[in-house]
């Protein structure tokens, strides 16, 4: 059985919770590090993560790393990997580079060297060379540059992972869906507590704290890259997919809550989690989120309030973070409240202490996850 090297990519800061997910998935030797975890598997291990890790973003398989002086070591690596057993001539492909500390012209030129290079050796091999797709290729390379060496990838994921497949709204989500993912698992969720967000937007949060109670798959309703590689075993990946259908209860644990004071964007919500099979588990409703109620005792919320960029949207939101202190202490008393901000002043507008501050991304948006312990009576 091969066992390749891979690279699972993941928003910065849930590298902690990526590490968990590829231990529990079987993967070895994991070694996390900025913005993702390296480990070893096998097609197995590939496939698990796909369908069932939360928090990945891709997974990449290396197919060649090397010390480089210049561009033309870059190009000798790429054309001595045997691209044609990876993938055929009616194949569309991308080259995509990224650096750090790398000591080339620039990463474009990198990339149209590996692209060369990938296109020389189908010719010595096959005669013939693929098409490049700029928009939806086939099947995806990936290299990382670094100050010594070059790593060249293939992409086994395709669309990026935290594209589930049950978003509506072609809008821009302002939570990706492993970000939201990632939040639940370090705020302690896993399906058994009550859930509650008062900020639910289109409901990423909600649904996705849905599936994890639900133990269903995030990779259940999508496609993948590996589906288009040679190597790809169809009776294994539809023994993992039927075992993961298997795994699905019919029903929440515990009840799971979302509202928003705009009813436009919950009818958004309402259709998202329609779409992810949800539909019925999750309760809506428009409201202010100091009108929220919990749903049950000592349960979790996790919430992203909206942040402020212009100054005024600023003051506002800090004229209402002490609402919301209160509004935790009178009636969360129990439950362990999460929130994910840019803003770094808001617990101690709220007049609490952060049980822990996790820092995190979103995009490049440099952000903190709050989490609190509302202890009864801490109000007096």
């Amino acid at each position: 059985m091969t066992h390749y090297s891979l690279f699972a990519t993941c928003p910065r800061g849930l590298e902690s919770v990526l590490q968990q997910e590829l231990l529990a998935l079987g993967c070895g030797q994991i070694k996390p590090t900025d913005g993702g975890a390296a480990c070893k598997g096998a097609l197995e291990q590939v496939y698990r993560i796909n369908l069932h890790s939360r928090t990945a973003g891709r997974v990449l398989l290396q197919l060649a790393e090397g010390g480089y002086r210049s561009e033309a070591d870059i190009y000798t690596l790429a054309r001595n990997i045997r691209w044609s057993s990876w993938f055929g001539l009616e194949h569309t492909f991308k080259v995509k580079v990224e650096g750090r500390h790398a000591r080339v012209k620039s990463l474009d030129f990198t990339a149209l060297k590996i692209k060369d290079a990938l296109c020389d050796a189908f010719r010595d091999a096959l005669g013939s060379r693929p098409s490049v797709s700029k928009t939806r290729p086939d099947v995806r390379i990936h290299a990382f540059i670094g100050g010594q060496t070059a790593q060249i990838f293939i992409d086994t994921s395709g669309e990026a992972l935290f594209k589930r497949g049950y978003r509506q709204d072609t809008g821009e989500a302002p939570l990706r869906e492993n970000l939201a993912a990632g939040l639940l698992q370090l705020a302690g969720y896993n399906g058994t507590q009550p859930f509650q967000d008062p900020f639910c937007g289109s409901g990423t949060l909600a649904i996705e704290a849905a599936w994890i109670a639900l133990r269903r798959a995030p990779g259940l309703m999508r496609r993948f890259g590996f589906e288009k590689l040679a190597n790809f075993d169809a009776a294994l990946w539809q023994s993992l997919r039927s075992e993961a259908e298997r795994q699905i209860l019919p029903q929440t644990p515990a009840p799971i809550a979302g509202s928003d004071n705009d009813r436009r964007i919950i009818g958004t919500a309402q259709a998202n989690a329609e779409a992810a099979g949800a539909g019925s588990l999750i309760r809506w409703s428009v409201q202010e989120a100091q009108s929220a109620r919990p749903n049950g005792a000592n349960g979790i919320m996790v919430s992203n309030p909206p942040y402020g960029v212009r100054l005024a949207e600023v003051q506002a939101l800090h004229a209402l973070y002490p609402q919301l202190g209160t509004w935790l202490k009178q009636h969360y008393a129990g439950w362990r409240a999460g929130m994910f901000t840019a803003d770094r002043d808001m617990p101690k507008l709220m007049r609490l202490s952060p049980k822990r501050k996790i820092p995190l991304f979103n995009g490049n948006l440099d952000c903190r996850l709050f989490l609190l312990d509302m202890v009864a009576g801490s109000n007096r």
